[in-house]
């Protein structure tokens, strides 16, 4: 590569590398280049940029030509032509796919045109129920190893249908007709791996899975320094002593400097047009691992402004001269504010040009963070709010987040009664059989609990669905919303799928916990009438009657709900 070419890319693609002496003097060739010095923060260090012409001949360039070169790359004309359009998935994740809510629920995504992916133990059983081209993960709940998070990649959201199996002690027909009846019309005994390990320890390993890909309500913080003075990243600079210029710039810890008095990390230096210069920035180190922000619309910076306009610069790749996904944010001076730069808007720029070519954004692998204060925007346009001079820009937090309004990423099938077995003054010879035998059954309401809390206590966007009775009659009863784990009833399978699958959608329905049963009592079978089918129902009603908080636990700790 020749002189020119490399201190071009060094202009706006190194690593975060600072010269001892930022007026270093130019010569012909990089190679020639022998007083540069690294940055230290802490013990860590950031390594030199080799500089190594491709010939003697390539290297022979006046400084002249250098300059140009360098300059051409900030003031070029701008392109005609509009940047690749980021490409998202919202795949859904089905687990429990061949269980009776399951493979309804996998129904309905379909019909949605929706794309599904789905967890399940037994291949051959899941393709002859699902199809053979089903999207299929081959994984065990109950065995952590089998579930590697990078098969969940692409994944937004998760129904959650896995259960502990019940069945007859005296056995059950191939198809299962006497388990279809209910729990009430037969001796039940646990099949299969016990209540903790799939309702408490499953969950646990479901969620560990899958938290990367569906992401946080309150978003992943990248750099933050409550309790860490070190920071969860470690910036170094980068200015344009590349160019030749004299600009300078660094990054520092201010012990009390954020607005409720604890520590900030500070943007600072001095900015100067000197030497076809232009341009400070702060770079961090490449993450070890890529950081994966799939799950996230975009990045959120909460900074002190001091009216100027900065960047902000994200990679996707661990080469240095490479493409920087850019965006451009406005401050207020003297005041706190929170910047929200979303992913669909960064474009793609490489030494100040926007590459039109350049792949679309892949958030789930991104490699480095820079802040830049510059006199050049994109494409020959210059920074309205530029002046040479010091400046500094004080950040506190920059974190990935979700757009508003949120909806669930993680809908969990339950059950009624979750909270009964340990409820003072509860009749129990009045409650489900699921109630009365819980012990028996290896404590599987109360694993079902835990499991539960393991989903509240993630962070994750949720919605826990607790039915009554299950039963194989069609969707379309009235319906009964109730919280605080008190009603006892039947409920269609298919009409729990179609609930699950309408909570996705609705911001109403997150952070809730429900129970639901049809309006037909037990002794009364439902059926419909094919000339006069009942009309599709709008969960979206009942999802916004339902409170936050509520669960049926406050009767156990004694607590008004």
């Amino acid at each position: 590569m020749s002189c020119s070419s490399c201190c071009a890319a060094a202009a706006a693609s190194s690593p975060p590398v600072v010269l001892a002496r930022p007026r270093v003097r130019f010569t012909a060739s990089c190679s020639t280049r022998t007083d540069q010095k690294v940055l230290f923060l802490g013990s860590k260090r950031f390594p030199q940029i080799p500089h190594t012409p491709s010939s003697r001949a390539s290297s022979r360039l006046s400084r002249r030509e250098i300059v140009e070169s360098i300059i051409s790359s900030f003031t070029g004309s701008a392109s005609s032509e509009a940047p690749k359009k980021m490409e998202t998935s919202d795949v859904v994740l089905v687990t429990g796919a061949t269980g009776g809510v399951g493979r309804r629920v996998v129904d309905v995504l379909r019909k949605k045109g929706l794309p599904v992916r789905v967890l399940a133990r037994n291949e051959d059983k899941a393709r002859s129920m699902l199809g053979p081209d089903v999207d299929l993960i081959i994984g065990d709940v109950t065995k952590e190893d089998t579930l590697d998070p990078k098969l969940f990649k692409g994944i937004k959201k998760v129904v959650n249908a896995v259960s502990v199996i019940v069945g007859p002690k005296e056995g059950d027909t191939p198809d299962r007709q006497k388990y279809k009846q209910g729990i009430k019309f037969f001796e039940p005994e646990i099949k299969g791996p016990s209540p903790e390990m799939v309702e408490y320890i499953g969950m646990q390993n479901l969620i560990n899975a899958i938290k990367n890909s569906v992401g946080l309500s309150e978003g992943k913080l990248l750099f933050g320094l409550k309790g860490n003075l070190s920071g969860k990243i470690v910036w170094g600079a980068l200015d344009d002593v590349v160019m030749g210029g004299v600009s300078e710039s660094a990054f520092q810890i201010l012990p009390t400097g954020s607005e409720t008095g604890g520590p900030t990390g500070l943007f600072k230096g001095t900015v100067s047009t000197s030497n076809n210069g232009g341009f400070t920035s702060i770079r961090t180190k490449n993450f070890t691992v890529p950081e994966d922000l799939s799950a996230y619309d975009g990045i959120e910076l909460r900074v002190k402004g001091d009216g100027r306009r900065y960047k902000l610069i994200i990679r996707t790749s661990y080469e240095w001269d490479t493409v920087g996904y850019t965006a451009s944010f406005d401050t207020t001076k003297g005041e706190w504010q929170s910047v929200k730069l979303p992913f669909s808007s960064l474009r793609p720029v490489f030494r100040a040009r926007t590459m039109t070519d350049a792949p679309p954004f892949d958030a789930s692998n991104i490699t480095s963070l820079q802040l830049m204060f510059s006199k050049f925007e994109y494409d020959g346009k210059l920074n309205p709010t530029f002046t040479e001079g010091p400046f500094e820009l004080p950040f506190s937090s920059i974190r990935a987040y979700i757009n508003e309004p949120i909806t669930p990423r993680f809908v969990h099938v339950s059950s009624a009664g979750v909270t009964r077995p340990e409820r003072p003054g509860l009749d129990l010879s009045k409650q489900p059989p699921a109630v009365r035998l819980n012990k028996e059954l290896g404590s599987i309401l109360t694993y079902k609990l835990k499991g539960e809390d393991l989903i509240r206590e993630s962070g994750i966007p949720y919605t826990i669905v607790r039915p009554c009775a299950l039963t194989e009659e069609p969707a379309g009863a009235d319906l009964i919303f109730d919280q605080g784990d008190n009603i006892t009833g039947k409920i269609s399978r298919e009409e729990v799928a179609l609930i699950c699958v309408a909570a996705l959608a609705s911001p109403n329905a997150v952070g809730k916990t429900l129970e639901v049963k049809s309006t037909v009592p037990f002794s009364e079978p439902y059926v419909i009438d094919p000339s006069n089918p009942p009309p599709e129902k709008d969960y979206e009603v009942y999802f916004k009657e339902l409170k936050e908080g509520i669960t049926g636990k406050e009767a156990l700790e004694a607590t008004p709900a």
